[in-house]
């Protein structure tokens, strides 16, 4: 098994407006888009961000060889419990995530 990060080129997560977060997984190649594209579910992103699958978008961009996630934050950005004001944090999470 390999993590994501050891599959793909570079896994970024930002704000997407201060309601939404969103985590792109650049892959860098056909071979490895296939393999996170098959490897990594909608179901798995969303148990590991605790929420659920409905509440995740999902964009298999093949041309770019990315894959996408979009979710709501879950706190508002710039509110007083935000402890991540750029959303960059959410990243690793999914970097650090096992596929076969």
């Amino acid at each position: 098994m390999s993590s994501v990060a050891q599959i793909v080129q570079k896994v970024r997560s930002k704000n997407a407006g201060p309601f939404w977060l969103t985590i792109d997984i650049f892959c860098g190649s056909p071979a490895a888009y296939a393999q996170i594209a098959q490897g990594l579910s909608t179901d798995r992103v969303a148990a590991l961000f605790r929420t659920t699958p409905d509440q995740i978008k999902r964009f298999d961009i093949a041309d770019l060889n990315v894959v996408k996630f979009s979710l709501p934050r879950p706190t508002i950005q710039g509110s007083r419990t935000d402890r991540d004001m750029h959303g960059a944090g959410w990243a690793p999470l999914i970097a650090e995530l096992e596929i076969n």
